[in-house]
């Protein structure tokens, strides 16, 4: 799921190519694309097993969901409005469409990492303050990064006290066996590979920031405004699947069977991505999320890092560079470039049953 983010520079070019052709407005055929994450196979089952049709049939239009192979891809297509939506981690939304100048609503936040990433160092016994004077390799302006900053924080270190070493995730794990890597950040199933190697120490993973890493359905918010339909086929098909997959009955064990195979792996294997991934099952819990007044706190974290690290365009001159909005009237940032809006009104929709 958490390649390399796209630079907010390239990100701001493909927003000019399209915020100045025409705005969105009223329509009846809509695509929103996912790549393969456990917390997103979801969205593949809702597609194959009719339950976005159904959906959309109830409100008179066509949703596509369509899987990309490439998730920074996904990404560059939705910014470059080739999708009306898209599935992305909050980092990335802010730092591609949003500091892109694509305005774009987190419709859905449907869990966050809660152990799916981690620091893994070769040793026994070993803590977060060993990486003093260690390089690290993870994927570099990625979630990975940002959790290794957040690491850091814990012990007092800064990254000027350790070197990064930019690697990719498919090239991760075959790093880690060679002799010159003696520590890594990366993600599963990455990291359950590396963890899984004898006189290794995971010093420290997701669980311990949770909340932070959060997985998201983004579509365009003028998209949105004009075409309410689709925020409410989306999340009516979104809840759908949840309470499926938390029945605890043998349809949901049908259903988690299906994202399984459809993700690559068995049922244990899908199980155990699962079991890190702190998925909100039911519109409640999301909304309570959503209204949380630890979103905020965590999205100026985010913002912070990305600004320290450039991700917020060259004309940003600090972390509020990027306006972002909230439930209950909240904002952070810049109120007059608000680019990223957390709405939870289509999942309160779903809480009083109005879908």
């Amino acid at each position: 799921m958490r390649n390399p983010l796209l630079c907010a520079c390239f990100a701001a070019g493909l927003a000019l190519l399209t915020s100045t052709s025409s705005h969105a407005a009223a329509k009846t055929d809509f695509n929103v694309c996912w790549t393969i994450y456990a917390g997103w196979m979801p969205w593949e089952y809702a597609q194959a097993q009719g339950v976005v049709d159904k959906w959309a049939k109830k409100y008179g239009i066509h949703v596509k969901v369509t899987q990309l192979n490439d998730y920074v891809e996904s990404i560059n297509q939705y910014t470059a409005g080739q999708f009306d939506g898209c599935t992305m981690t909050n980092m990335d939304a802010l730092t591609i469409p949003a500091a892109g100048g694509v305005d774009s609503t987190a419709l859905i936040v449907s869990d966050f990492s809660n152990g799916n990433d981690g620091i893994v160092i070769k040793g026994t016994g070993k803590t977060v303050a060993d990486l003093k004077g260690m390089n690290v390799n993870l994927v570099e302006l990625s979630v990975s990064h940002y959790l290794l900053a957040r690491a850091l924080d814990t012990v007092n270190l800064r990254e000027k006290d350790l070197k990064v070493v930019n690697t990719s995730d498919a090239d991760i794990s075959a790093a880690f066996n060679t002799d010159d890597v003696q520590a890594v950040t990366t993600w599963n199933p990455m990291l359950a590979d590396i963890k899984a190697k004898p006189g290794v120490t995971e010093v420290f993973n997701s669980s311990r920031i949770p909340g932070e890493i959060l997985d998201m359905m983004v579509v365009n918010t003028q998209t949105l405004k004009d075409n309410p339909a689709l925020g409410k086929v989306l999340t009516g098909a979104w809840f759908e699947v949840m309470a499926l997959m938390g029945s605890k009955t043998p349809a949901g064990e049908a259903a988690l069977e299906h994202m399984a195979h459809a993700s690559g792996t068995d049922l244990a294997g899908f199980k155990a991505q699962l079991a890190t991934t702190q998925l909100f099952y039911t519109a409640q819990d999301t909304l309570d999320f959503a209204k949380s007044p630890e979103l905020p706190k965590t999205m100026a974290k985010v913002a912070e890092f990305s600004f320290a690290h450039g991700l917020l365009g060259e004309g940003a001159k600090d972390s509020n560079a990027v306006g972002m909005s909230f439930a209950q009237d909240i904002v952070l940032g810049d109120k007059r470039n608000i680019k990223l809006r957390f709405d939870p009104s289509y999942v309160q929709m779903a809480v009083d049953g109005k879908l």
